[in-house]
Parts: structure tokens; sequence; C-alpha cells
């Protein structure tokens, strides 16, 4: 009950569900991994990263997460453990970043005479990155990427 009462709290559900009392809500661990990069110039999108993380714990989704997250049971079979999914979105940052020509602001100032564009992650509250692949990596004990380590929370800009 504590994860339906948090996802509220977050906002993250929109309409009242109902399960079964004695289904263990929220149990699964299966993440949507998904990335944009957007041209704020131009306001097009440049390139997509998308994976389905593979829960390894507990392999078969509840009604509850699938209702609160709209991820399908086939959909996470097919995925891939969050190490895996890690290091293909590094590979995959690694190449925009040569490709784009684009650094992450770290927190420590950047030079300005470096032809590189500045580029931020942009989310919907601190949840994804700050909470939720945080405890995940330290769980598994996976190294999170350094450049996951900072993001601009919409949630709190809107607020």
């Amino acid at each position: 009950m504590a994860t339906k009462r948090l996802a509220r709290q977050l906002g993250l559900i929109r309409r009242k569900s109902v399960a079964p009392a004695n289904e263990k809500q929220g149990r699964s661990k299966s993440i949507e991994f998904p990335a944009v990069l957007l041209n704020t110039l131009t306001g097009e999108i440049e390139c997509e990263f998308h994976a389905y993380v593979q829960p390894q714990e507990h392999p078969i989704l509840s009604e509850f997460c699938m209702e609160l997250t709209g991820i399908k049971q086939a959909q996470v079979d097919e995925g891939v453990p969050l190490k895996i999914c890690l290091s293909q979105f590094c590979k995959w940052i690694h190449k925009i970043q040569q490709q784009k020509k684009i650094i992450f602001a770290t927190g420590v100032s950047e030079p300005s005479t470096s032809a590189a564009k500045l580029c931020a992650f942009v989310t919907w509250s601190d949840w994804d990155l700050g909470v939720c692949l945080e405890y995940e990596c330290k769980r598994k004990q996976l190294l999170k990427p350094v450049f996951l380590n900072s993001w601009i929370d919409l949630r709190a800009t809107y607020k």
C-alpha cells in the first residue's frame, strides 16, 4: 500500500485502481528507460533511445504495475537486465556526444571557449534519476553513470 500512496503523492496515479487485497502491489522492479535528444533551438527531436529493463526478482508484472505504467508483460519479457540497459544507454550517449558535439553539465563550470554544446537531462520530478535508478544501481551493485547525477526537474520548475 505504501507504493500506491507514494505514487499518488508523486502525481503518478490519475484514476483510482481496484486490485485484489491479496495481490502484491508494486513489487515488480520493471523500468521503462526512454531518452530523447531535443534541440531546444529548433524544437526538433534529433535522436531517441528506448529500452525496457527486465525485472529480475519479480519477472511477472502485477495488474497494479501494468495499470500504473501502461507497460505490458510481453514488453518486459523482451527487455534486458539493468546492467545491459545502462551499457547500451552509455554507448548511445557517447555516440551522440561525438556526433553532435555535446557535453553534459556536471556542476563544474565549463570553459566558455568550448565548441561543444551544453546539454542536460530533463525529468518530471526527481523520482527516475534521483530515487529509482539510484536505488536500483546501489541494490544491484552497479555504477550509475556520472552524467546521470544531475538533471533539470521540470515538475519543480513548473511549481
